[in-house]
């Protein structure tokens, strides 16, 4: 059976931590940042975690992550 690509947008995103679960960087913190709030660049600030739902999907865009 043939070696499965990794999907390298997704690689670049997302990190596998050693438990199995998958981080990520929040959005909303590149530009045009006067008019978001305090609390909201703040929040964003601090990373995160694929939803539950969303990691079967993730998993398959990082076959060996």
């Amino acid at each position: 059976m043939p070696k499965l690509k990794t999907n390298r947008g997704a690689a670049k995103r997302f990190r596998v931590t050693a438990s199995g679960k998958i981080k990520l960087n929040k959005a909303k913190r590149r530009h045009i940042l006067t008019k978001k709030t305090r609390k909201m660049k703040r929040q964003a600030r601090a990373g995160g975690y694929v939803a539950d739902v969303d990691v079967p999907n993730v998993r398959r865009l990082l076959p060996y992550g």
